[in-house]
């Protein structure tokens, strides 16, 4: 993966994403399972087509696998729901869980590797803590009924959207310093 200010535009796409993803779901809680599975399939497509080439563009020595693995993941969630539409809410539930603690665990890997390279490794650390926290929580009350799952993923995806977007200013203003060249 790229370090943050490197790469703070896809982070800022993948924020605005989650941010708009967010708010349709949290404005529209009566969507139909076909409308959720929609919004969520395409999200995840983009979240993991953004994540590939964070990877591919990594410019580290060593291959940022973590962001390949979750791209990956991302887009496989996304397939998913678009090759079977016609899965359950249950179901449905239980990819978008797997989903978010498997990119959880591999965002704070990401951090953890980045800590000596970036100031932001919090903020992508609190980003995986935060999708880890939203998938057991979800597994956990698979039976809280259609429109508590709706402001469930709508919340979590505003504040996993503001965290992504608060790590690309982050990245944007150290890319900047880096390039302005200091007076002595």
């Amino acid at each position: 993966m790229e370090p943050p200010a490197q790469s703070w535009w896809a982070l800022a796409m993948r924020g605005v994403a989650a941010i708009i993803f967010g708010v349709l779901t949290l404005l529209l809680p009566g969507v139909t399972l076909a409308g959720l599975i929609l919004l969520f399939g395409s999200y995840a497509i983009v979240e993991g087509i953004f994540n590939v080439i964070a990877a591919v563009r990594g410019r580290g020595e060593e291959p940022a696998w973590w962001a390949l693995v979750a791209g990956l993941v991302s887009i496989a969630a996304g397939v998913v729901t678009f090759l079977r539409p016609g899965l359950t809410e249950l179901a449905l539930l239980y990819v978008i869980a797997v989903w978010a603690v498997v990119t959880g665990v591999l965002e704070i890997a990401a951090a953890i590797r980045l800590r000596r390279q970036s100031r932001s490794e919090v903020r992508l650390g609190l980003n995986g803590l935060l999708s880890i926290v939203f998938g057991v929580l979800t597994m956990v009350i698979p039976g809280g009924g259609a429109l508590t799952i709706v402001w469930l993923i709508g919340g979590y995806a505003i504040l996993f959207g503001g965290l992504l977007l608060g790590l690309s200013v982050r990245g944007w203003r150290d890319g900047k310093a880096r390039r302005i060249p200091r007076i002595a």
